[in-house]
């Protein structure tokens, strides 16, 4: 039995509330669970103490039996200082291709060749 710590969505249209639950990886993601550990309101403040309440001995004893916290709850515990979590770095794939590269330049090329000419006319 693969176990994940994960979200689970509740509260009304467009005002999510989640909970922080550990569940088998099968289940689906409103659906059962196994234990509750907390709950997150991203629609709070940042600063808000009650943004993010969260059992983090629950959480790291649930870590040590084996189940793996998906990407935004271990985002929430580095955030705790209870896990270590490495940056993402951005792919390859976002950066510009070759055709937006070259009208890039060619506009700098412009702009510096604007900024002379202003230059040379004072």
């Amino acid at each position: 039995m693969s176990l994940k710590i994960r979200l689970s969505r509740g509260g009304a249209k467009k005002r999510p509330f989640y909970r922080i639950v550990v569940a088998d990886s099968r289940m689906p993601r409103d659906g059962r669970f196994i234990e509750r550990l907390g709950t997150f309101d991203p629609l709070k403040a940042k600063d808000d103490a009650s943004r993010l309440v969260l059992d983090v001995e629950k959480a790291q004893v649930w870590m040590t039996k084996g189940a793996q916290p998906t990407d935004r709850v271990a985002r929430l515990l580095d955030g705790l200082g209870a896990l270590k979590r490495e940056p993402r770095q951005n792919p390859e794939k976002a950066k510009p291709k070759k055709k937006a590269q070259e009208r890039a330049a060619t506009a700098a090329a412009a702009a510096a060749a604007a900024a002379s000419a202003a230059e040379a006319a004072e």
